[in-house]
């Protein structure tokens, strides 16, 4: 009888449904380290939906060497997907980009305009997380002149750049935006991550927040993330890019 009286869980007073889509998961089944099947990526879906989310912009991996990914691949990945979400009845809308890392494949692939944009031209990459990049500023100047608008995934990640928080304004500057992946805040990344998580978010220097999503691990720290004040504050007082997806 005593479990009548157990405590339920209380939802978050804050959720994402301000923003409305999150533009950044890897939830598109069997094509990446993501969701690795249909049934996986349900149930990600379904914690979306509870976060107040209304609309998944899903980017697999793009990688010379390890994820291979297409075009074709993850637009049919994407059919898979939608064909689940309305067979399990879950009203939630997903189109697809892709997360592509900075190799020696991207460059071409921009030239011959091979790659997969999110809202008005938004190009997602990513870099190394041991090396910084060589020529980034030109790299960024090279994918606006071909008509892209740049998009440097989860900056607070990359540990050659917590020596100088300058670097990230000299990124933003060139006219890249800045996508912050949430659950930095909880400390998720590691203390170096949350430190520039929060100076990001302190100075007004986040366009786009993403989720990352990947596991269910991911969607638990998620939800924790709307915790923090800088979260609150992120999705109140902050004009994010999100909300034009």
């Amino acid at each position: 009888m005593f479990g009548l009286f157990k405590k339920k869980k209380i939802a978050p007073e804050f959720n994402f449904s301000g923003i409305g889509t999150d533009m950044h998961s890897h939830i598109i089944p069997g094509i990446d380290d993501g969701a690795q099947n249909v049934k996986d990526a349900l149930m990600l879906a379904r914690k979306f939906k509870t976060l107040g989310f209304k609309k998944l912009i899903a980017t697999p991996h793009i990688m010379a060497d390890y994820f291979r990914n297409t075009p074709d691949t993850i637009n049919r990945g994407l059919d898979t997907l939608r064909k689940g979400l309305l067979d399990a009845e879950i009203d939630l809308e997903v189109d697809a980009a892709a997360e592509y890392y900075l190799d020696e494949t991207l460059e071409k692939k921009i030239r011959q305009k091979e790659v997969l944009t999110f809202g008005n031209n938004y190009l997602l990459f990513e870099l190394s997380y041991i090396n910084a990049p060589q020529s980034l500023i030109d790299f960024i100047k090279m994918m606006q002149d071909a008509g892209y608008k740049p998009v440097l995934a989860h900056p607070e990640r990359y540990p050659y750049y917590y020596h100088s928080f300058e670097s990230y304004h000299q990124i933003r500057e060139t006219g890249c935006l800045l996508q912050m992946n949430s659950i930095a805040l909880l400390g998720y990344y590691g203390s170096g991550a949350k430190k520039v998580a929060e100076e990001m978010a302190e100075n007004h220097m986040v366009d786009f927040l993403g989720s990352d999503m990947h596991h269910l691990k991911h969607a638990a720290a998620l939800e924790d993330s709307l915790s923090t004040p800088l979260m609150q504050q992120l999705l109140t007082q902050h004009q994010l890019n999100n909300v034009f997806l």
